[in-house]
């Protein structure tokens, strides 16, 4: 163990200044870089879902009766826009957790 320490010791104090890469570490380092960027893409993919979906819940919002709730609860069912809504059955729309019958009313007279 001591013979390790010491000889870890020596190749970090008896260093050469510059050392040449060898082809595995310049093939880790292009390894890393791709996992970065496609991190960063990731994470910009997810942020634009986010704002999308926030984006078609608060135009839910604009139909009349739909609250932040019900709309977000209609979002989720899969109406994703407010054509969708209005053009869907009253069936389908009561399967939705939170839109009552009345709800169902007022959407339908915008048909």
């Amino acid at each position: 163990m001591i013979s390790k320490f010491l000889s870890k010791l020596k190749s970090i104090l008896f260093k050469s200044e510059v050392t040449p890469e060898t082809p595995l570490k310049i093939e880790k380092k292009a390894a890393k870089s791709a996992k970065t960027k496609t991190k960063t893409k990731t994470k910009t993919k997810t942020k634009n879902k986010a704002v999308n979906s926030k984006k078609n819940i608060e135009t839910l919002t604009t139909l009349p009766g739909v609250g932040a709730k019900s709309a977000k609860a209609l979002y989720e069912a899969g109406f994703k826009t407010t054509k969708a809504v209005i053009a869907a059955d009253e069936k389908d729309l009561l399967a939705v957790t939170g839109v009552g019958i009345n709800l169902v009313k007022k959407l339908k007279k915008l048909k």
